[in-house]
């Protein structure tokens, strides 16, 4: 047998020159002594995080108790023979000063979310809604129910940042999306039980009834880890963190590699201090998730989203449809809490994205539909005809307001506790929900003046056409966050780096390499491809 062929690397392998050896099969050790180890599940108990997730959201039903206060108690406070009469300015102040107190909370949450830490802030912030309540229900004057209403918004603007960073900190990504939307879950229950409960009660014993809502969020909050995210980064607390993990997973839970990943993701950033926190902001990681966070609050309030939550028995009115317009503003609160559920659930299982896309489509079409039919509704009024089909604009109203749940009220919150960096996670979750409320602020302002420049059709008109529009920014924009941990999230907002040129071997005599570093070209002997080739017709 030739040298050559000896050689070949097809006869090295194939040949009876090999030694015969058994292999082990794949599923036994290699050694006799060696036993499988059991690989630990890398999903936690479900069950754990959606009882933390409600313990730490119990809280955000105080804001829509805050809501909803106005709705019931101020006709009874203006009915002659009130204990404490009040005249329409005086119901204006009762029913604005809570949007004082909420920019306020938010700008105090960014700040002692990330000092204090996520559950201090929790059991801290439930305090002055307790006392803004109990101030309002034993009132013996207009200026007390101000100070206490000024209050509950306090807190109501406190909730809103350090509730969904916690959620998302101690939840795992497949259950972030659906837990960090208890949030709105929460909200749309209060508006619920306030319509609710204040048929029933005096608006006085329905204050004292709303302040045993912060009072169990600050008994649940007690109950709650802090967060593992939190104890590692802020307090470099490795024991704590540890235990916290193991608190809100199980024991069958792969605790220790989630560890190191958070542990990995905070070996450079050791300083948090002010001007470190700034710095921070200028890295594209934190600007860019709160200029979209921010365009998203604008775009979603300009779809006239809290226009019809705020001047439903108006809105309704104008249509043109013949149904109770009270009875219509009940529905839209149980359309409202029904598909804040069932948003959560289609994010859990679609992500951010498609909701958003459902929401500004469906909001934009039916929104358009509405100022259409109230447009030819003012030309029946103009001619003396009866209208018809009065069906049609509470139809598109109930359309919108479902639409609008399932996309534009949950998931720029949510979002609130994912995209940002987690050293400014709550500076900036929190300049984030003042944002929010601001962009309320700006919409109901400029709602009476759009109606003056392009009558009321009109205005309903630009909100359709704005909602449309907006389908471009969510389909550019608008990151999907599904599935992916915090880490990730934030890695994708950084800069894309140029990939490096992968090296190629060709098969030929010679392989190279191209150095970016100094521009050099190596060339180097290809062997593996030169080995001689087997000679079939050769017996050993």
């Amino acid at each position: 047998m030739a040298i050559s062929e000896m050689c070949s690397a097809e006869n090295i392998m194939g040949s009876k020159l090999m030694i015969s050896v058994k292999m082990p099969n794949k599923d036994e050790p290699l050694l006799k002594e060696d036993t499988p180890e059991l690989t630990k599940l890398t999903k936690g108990s479900s069950l754990k995080q959606i009882l933390v997730a409600l313990s730490a959201n119990w809280g955000t039903i105080n804001t829509g108790l805050v809501f909803g206060y106005t709705a019931v108690s101020l006709p009874q406070l203006m009915m002659v023979g009130s204990r404490i009469p009040i005249n329409r300015h005086q119901a204006s102040w009762i029913a604005s000063v809570s949007t004082i107190g909420t920019p306020c909370g938010c700008i105090l949450a960014s700040y002692f979310t990330d000092l204090l830490g996520r559950k201090k802030t929790l059991i801290a912030l439930q305090l002055p809604a307790i006392i803004g309540w109990l101030l309002v229900g034993s009132a013996t004057s207009v200026q007390w129910i101000y100070i206490g209403r000024f209050l509950a918004g306090l807190s109501s603007g406190m909730i809103g940042s350090p509730s969904r960073v916690y959620t998302s900190e101690v939840s795992q990504p497949h259950l972030r999306g659906m837990l960090s939307a208890f949030a709105s879950v929460g909200t749309s229950l209060g508006v619920m039980l306030e319509y609710f409960i204040g048929s029933l009660l005096d608006w006085d014993k329905l204050a004292l009834f709303n302040a045993t809502m912060p009072a169990m969020a600050l008994f649940l909050a007690f109950f709650i880890p802090e967060s593992p995210s939190w104890l590692i980064s802020s307090k470099n607390d490795e024991i704590r963190c540890r235990a916290s993990l193991r608190r809100v997973r199980d024991s069958k839970c792969d605790v220790d590699t989630e560890f190191n990943d958070l542990l990995m993701s905070t070996k450079t950033d050791e300083s948090t201090s002010f001007k470190e926190k700034l710095r921070l902001i200028s890295r594209p990681s934190a600007y860019k998730p709160f200029i979209i966070v921010s365009i998203y609050f604008l775009l979603s309030q300009f779809s006239g989203l809290n226009v019809v939550t705020f001047y439903a028995v108006d809105v309704i009115r104008d249509s043109g449809s013949t149904f109770d317009k009270y009875m219509a503003t009940i529905v839209l609160g149980f359309i409202r809490l029904a598909f804040t559920v069932i948003g959560c659930m289609l994010m859990w299982r679609l992500g951010r994205k498609p909701l958003s896309y459902v929401s500004s489509v469906g909001c934009g079409i039916s929104m358009l539909c509405f100022a259409g039919y109230m447009y030819q509704n003012t030309i029946w009024v103009a001619a003396g005809q009866p209208a018809s089909n009065t069906w049609f604009p509470i139809a598109s109203l109930f359309v919108f307001y479902a639409c609008s749940t399932i996309g534009y009220l949950i998931v720029p919150w949510v979002m609130i506790g994912e995209v940002f960096p987690r050293q400014i996670r709550g500076m900036l979750g929190g300049v984030a929900t003042c944002v929010g409320h601001f962009s309320i602020f700006i919409v109901l302002q400029t709602y009476p003046m759009l109606q003056e420049l392009v009558t009321k059709s009109g205005t309903f008109a630009v909100y359709g056409v704005v909602s449309l529009l907006s389908t471009v920014f969510f389909y550019y924009f608008c990151p999907e966050t599904k599935n992916k941990t915090l880490q990730e999230i934030e890695d994708s907002f950084h800069n894309k780096k140029k990939q490096k040129k992968p090296v190629v071997i060709s098969a030929n005599a010679t392989a190279s390499v191209q150095c970016n570093n100094n521009n050099k070209k190596f060339t180097y002997p290809d062997i593996v491809f030169n080995l001689p080739n087997r000679d079939t017709n050769v017996t050993v």
